[in-house]
């Protein structure tokens, strides 16, 4: 279902101009909803939904983690793999004002600041995944070997099943 005004936002604006074609898909916000209401307003499974979640290391660095909907991230793994000490999520006025997206809303493309991105290894081998698009109740449906294109994010195993 294509929406006749999909929403122009800095991340709608960074796959045009990086030419990745991309699909809208607005849907109702729900508040806390997560993935869970997008894939079901938008009938699609939530393992192909993909949070952008913004963490930060043990120096307060921020970093983007793309992970499946319907996982968790085991924060401990994922530190271990990328050789730090502990690794947590950041609050949201923090991610705020790191991405410029309200959480909720935060794409991983058009970020105010360049943050180092990592990518669940299995998201690659989805045929297509939704990911938002810069708004709540906002999402693109990409290729997931785009991703690795636009955003050159480090391939990490830390998924937990939600």
């Amino acid at each position: 279902m294509k929406a006749p005004h999909a929403p122009e936002t800095p991340a709608t604006k960074f796959l045009r101009q990086h030419g990745i074609a991309h699909s809208s898909h607005l849907y109702d916000y729900e508040e806390h909803g997560g993935t869970k209401v997008s894939s079901r307003e938008l009938n699609v499974d939530e393992h192909a939904v993909i949070k952008t979640l913004v963490m930060e290391d043990e120096a307060a660095k921020p970093l983007i983690v793309l992970m499946h909907g319907d996982c968790k991230v085991s924060t401990k793994e994922l530190a271990r793999q990328i050789g730090c000490k502990k690794i947590e999520p950041c609050k949201p006025e923090v991610a705020n004002r790191h991405t410029g997206f309200l959480v909720g809303g935060t794409s991983p493309f058009g970020t105010k600041k360049k943050m180092p991105i990592y990518v669940e290894k299995t998201i690659l081998d989805l045929p297509l995944i939704y990911i938002n698009g810069g708004r709540r109740g906002f999402l693109v449906g990409i290729h997931p070997h785009d991703l690795l294109q636009v955003l050159v994010p480090t391939v990490v195993e830390a998924a937990l099943k939600g």
